[in-house]
């Protein structure tokens, strides 16, 4: 390892070339079909790149084609845009903001001809940022419903079925909306990259059912409104049409394409420790379980590398990503603060005991953390220390979900604020 480069400011690097490769203003002109000469270019979407990626579209398209449009991205993620017009809504619990929005995009795909072309914008967020309830649910039962799956700690995939489930506009609904050729830019956020689950696959068919819907719902004990159950029953019973499947004719019509993944951001992370003379081995981008299993599992490979060499040799950098879960006990959400990164940090801090020359970043790519302001934290080997020396009980944070807290008082939270990607979670061990 080059000597002039401390820990921590590699491992930040790491994590800035990780969000870099994934920049809509870098990667979406090379994606795009060439410009429309015929009818309208309506581009549509939604997530927390929605803003980025429009302003993207603009650029690569100024002056060569009829540009109009309007995407819905997270409070805070907007961006000055000339021609398609840029919403901010509630994410990840959504709010009318968001359900005016799908109303007004899933309004302007319908009036859409032949001629035209539609461009549609995907990116982790836009499941809660693009809700439109299916009718008979009140918004105020779907943000319940999001609550209340969030609360029990159901994987971003299984919220998605249910998601598409209740809605007008996702599981393929907005492609079978468009009488236009539709061409979907993505941006993943989800494990395995399945387009079908990253904003619920609003252009994409959906090979889930009402009934695996609630079949989720039964597996994770989530009590939802009863016009949300009402609803799925009906469904399950064939009484309400299901979301458009895979072999249906309709997505002739539609070419999604996967444009930024979290393997590309964890290789590029690699490539920065390479270049610093750290030997980088990718884990895996679909890393996934309770944030506190996961670093457990995590702190016992760094042990056997400290221990033997084995099964890589010091100086080494183990990266993945994927998307933990933080299951939350009743009572406990007054008190929780953070997310799954700065739990599994302060999970790993825990396990690690101070073990000499381990050092780590866990931080999201969208640059939001759960519940605060920061992306996620950094851990050195006297984190622990420097946090029983100011008062801070690691033990009793982690129990009362507050890993913010804990990071928040030795001066190790990463703050970025948004990034305006987002392709899931980003962690590093770096061993030296």
């Amino acid at each position: 390892m080059n000597p002039q480069v401390d820990p921590r400011t590699l491992l930040l690097e790491s994590f800035r070339a990780a969000v870099a490769a994934a920049d809509p203003l870098e990667i979406v002109a090379a994606h795009l079909p060439p410009p429309h000469a015929g009818g309208r270019t309506l581009v549509v979407g939604a997530g927390k790149a929605a803003a980025s990626m429009a302003l993207a579209v603009e650029r690569a398209y100024q002056g060569k084609a009829k540009l109009e449009g309007i995407v819905v991205t997270r409070y805070a993620h907007g961006l000055p845009t000339e021609h398609i017009r840029v919403i901010e809504a509630g994410h990840p619990v959504p709010d009318e903001a968001g359900e005016q929005a799908a109303a007004d995009i899933l309004a302007r795909v319908q009036a859409l001809g032949p001629d035209d072309r539609l461009i549609v914008l995907v990116s982790g967020g836009g499941s809660s940022l693009l809700s439109l309830p299916a009718e008979g649910i009140p918004m105020a039962d779907l943000k319940a419903t999001t609550r209340e799956l969030l609360r029990c700690g159901a994987p971003i995939t299984d919220m998605n079925i249910v998601r598409k489930h209740t809605s007008r506009i996702q599981g393929g609904r907005l492609a079978q909306a468009s009488r236009a050729p539709v061409t979907t830019l993505i941006v993943s956020d989800v494990a395995g990259d399945d387009p079908s689950a990253i904003a619920s696959g609003p252009t994409v068919p959906d090979a889930s059912t009402y009934a695996d819907a609630l079949a989720i719902l039964k597996r994770y004990g989530a009590a939802v409104p009863a016009t949300v159950q009402a609803h799925l029953e009906r469904g399950a019973r064939g009484e309400v049409e299901e979301t458009p499947k895979p072999g249906d004719p309709l997505f002739m019509n539609v070419d999604n394409r996967m444009i930024a993944t979290a393997h590309d951001s964890l290789e590029a992370a690699a490539a920065e420790f390479r270049r610093q003379g750290v030997n980088a081995v990718v884990l895996g981008d679909t890393v996934t379980g309770e944030a506190q299993e996961v670093a457990r599992v995590y702190a016992a490979l760094v042990r056997e590398i400290r221990a033997y060499n084995a099964p890589f040799a010091a100086p080494v950098a183990l990266i993945s990503g994927g998307e933990c879960t933080v299951t939350l006990p009743s009572g406990a959400s007054e008190s929780a603060r953070g997310g799954r990164c700065s739990e599994f940090l302060l999970s790993l801090a825990i396990e690690l005991a101070g073990t000499p020359n381990v050092h780590a970043i866990a931080a999201d790519t969208d640059g939001i953390d759960g519940s605060e302001d920061n992306a996620g934290a950094l851990l050195a080997p006297d984190s622990l220390a420097r946090a029983e020396g100011s008062g801070t009980s690691a033990r009793q944070k982690l129990d009362a979900h507050d890993a913010w807290g804990f990071f928040d008082a030795i001066g190790d939270l990463v703050v970025t604020g948004p990034t305006r990607t987002n392709v899931n979670d980003y962690r590093a061990i770096l061993i030296l």
